[in-house]
């Protein structure tokens, strides 16, 4: 049975999926989610709530991104990208959660501020909590490759895009050089670097502006 993942490659939280795909091989199907018929109305009956990416496997639906990778990992344990230690993976799924609620979030908030979705005093707020968690993953990254344990994870999916676009919105200062290497590390990685190419044709929907040498 083939896996469908119902997404649009410039969605940070699709890309999250997708790397996961592409770390540990698995095949699947994207069907784009580009507001034409025949697939919105189809994605609309699947899963009313609406948010992307989701996953069917046969007549199964499994939505959200973080559980979608837990989802491959259970059927597909090679290359596993939470450990099978439980304490291990507590860490993998602590960081995880950092990057989706700490990052990326304060990165749409800014995102909606700019283009009137969203209104208050100009995105300080959000501008702040990117300082700090800037600041705190360039003290966690020291002598560090990956963010939770010796080897790419759930965490570092996560990561990935949610560095690519906070840094397109809020700039990443440069004197965090622990965060900036791992970012590199990120982007460099043959499965990420992947679900990134695949979004380069649609970079110009980004909302303010693909800068150019940071991506």
């Amino acid at each position: 049975m083939t896996l469908k993942l119902y997404a649009h490659p410039l969605s940070s939280y699709c890309q999250k999926a997708k790397t996961a795909f592409y770390e540990k091989h698995v095949a699947f199907e994207e069907v784009m989610l580009d507001g034409s018929e025949p697939v919105a109305s189809e994605f609309a009956a699947l899963w009313p709530i609406g948010r992307f990416p989701a996953l069917t496997d046969g007549g199964r639906l499994v939505f959200d991104a973080t559980t979608i990778i837990e989802y491959l990992d259970v059927k597909s344990p090679a290359n596993r990208l939470i450990p099978d230690d439980a304490d291990a993976a507590v860490e993998v799924r602590m960081w995880d959660r950092f990057f989706d609620n700490y990052v990326m979030y304060p990165q749409q908030r800014l995102v909606y501020i700019a283009i009137g979705r969203e209104h208050d005093d100009g995105g300080a707020k959000w501008q702040a909590q990117l300082d700090t968690a800037y600041a705190w993953l360039d003290r966690h990254l020291a002598g560090r490759q990956w963010a939770a344990g010796d080897d790419f994870s759930l965490a570092d999916c996560a990561g990935a895009p949610a560095l690519l676009y906070a840094d397109w919105t809020y700039a990443i200062p440069k004197h965090f050089e622990n965060l900036w290497a791992y970012r590199d590390r990120l982007l460099a990685r043959p499965s990420y670097a992947r679900a990134l190419d695949e979004a380069r044709p649609y970079r110009h929907y980004f909302p303010l502006g693909a800068p150019e040498g940071r991506d």
